[in-house]
């Protein structure tokens, strides 16, 4: 939701200068040529691999707990690699926020349109499950071009850049719906409207269960299954993911859920799950591994961090 009003701060004061330099400078990486767009993200990357320790720890914790079947010299390079998308996604993410996303249309593939084109025909809307992939906004952008959506995110900490990432989404996405916002996502949804969020955080012990993530027991939303309860809409599996060849991007509709939700929710959270570490475990380093994505643990259990 955007937060004009006439309460607003004043952003000329210079508690904000360095929020400016940082939207300039987006605006500015987004226009560099796309191979100097690489280069640059790969040295943000390299240099937050060697300097972000914390993030370091955080990413060699859960690659060892997901990943246990990688010998030392494997995991070090996959971490390495995990930095490296994701300094890339700083600059996609630029891209995705500053640009009319009709320039990068001849670098997309869409499969499965289908099932989208379904779900919509029928008026039924959607619930889009997105996943916190380096090429999120960016992908975002690009499923534009071909499908309206709203999106659910969380509000920065920071108004004006608050307010820039708000307008950013608004104009990809159509509406920016706060997180919290429930009846919000549930009026968008009846409308007819897909609607596009990402299940695949901790957000704490209150409004999840423990389901199995990589075979590791995660606070996992339940989120998913009371939307679709309450809407009737299909959940629809959004996969995104840049190739390989780093200048092209692969967008993916899987078949909707069927039978769900179950009345089960740990069940129900265990398929969601399941579908998001699918995707994952195509294009690994392309997670966001930096977050704590099992910092809530069961009763009894020590943590991980």
């Amino acid at each position: 939701m955007s937060r004009d009003d006439d309460t607003s701060p004043n952003f000329a004061h210079p508690r904000y200068w360095p929020v400016w330099l940082a939207i300039g400078a987006m605006y500015v990486a987004a226009w560099l040529p796309w191979r100097l767009k690489l280069w640059v993200g790969k040295g943000i990357g390299l240099v937050a691999w060697r300097l972000a320790r914390r993030r370091r720890h955080i990413t060699e914790t859960n690659l060892r707990l997901c990943f246990p079947e990688l010998d030392d010299d494997q995991q070090r390079r996959l971490v390495r690699e995990t930095f490296i998308a994701n300094g890339i996604g700083i600059m996609e993410t630029a891209t995705g926020w500053c640009r009319d996303p009709e320039h990068l249309r001849h670098r997309v593939t869409f499969k499965g349109q289908e099932h989208m084109a379904k779900a919509l025909a029928e008026g039924r809307g959607a619930l889009i499950i997105g996943v916190h992939f380096s090429t999120l906004d960016l992908g975002g952008a690009l499923h534009s071009l071909f499908f309206p959506a709203d999106v659910v995110y969380r509000p920065h900490d920071n108004p004006l850049f608050e307010r820039f990432m708000t307008r950013a989404r608004s104009r990809i996405f159509g509406t920016a719906i706060d997180r919290h916002d429930l009846r919000g996502v549930v009026r968008r949804i009846k409308a007819g409207r897909g609607v596009w969020y990402s299940p695949d955080q901790d957000f704490g012990r209150d409004v999840s269960v423990f389901a199995p993530f990589f075979g590791i027991e995660a606070a996992s939303i339940k989120l998913t299954a009371k939307i679709t309860r309450m809407t009737g809409a299909p959940v629809m599996p959004l996969i995104f993911h840049r190739n390989p060849d780093d200048r092209t991007y692969t967008l993916e509709y899987l078949p909707p859920l069927s039978d769900f939700p179950s009345g089960d929710e740990v069940a129900d959270a265990a398929r969601v799950n399941a579908v998001i570490e699918g995707a994952i475990r195509k294009h690994p380093e392309q997670y966001l591994w930096l977050h704590r994505r099992f910092k809530t643990r069961p009763e009894g259990e020590p943590g991980f961090y």
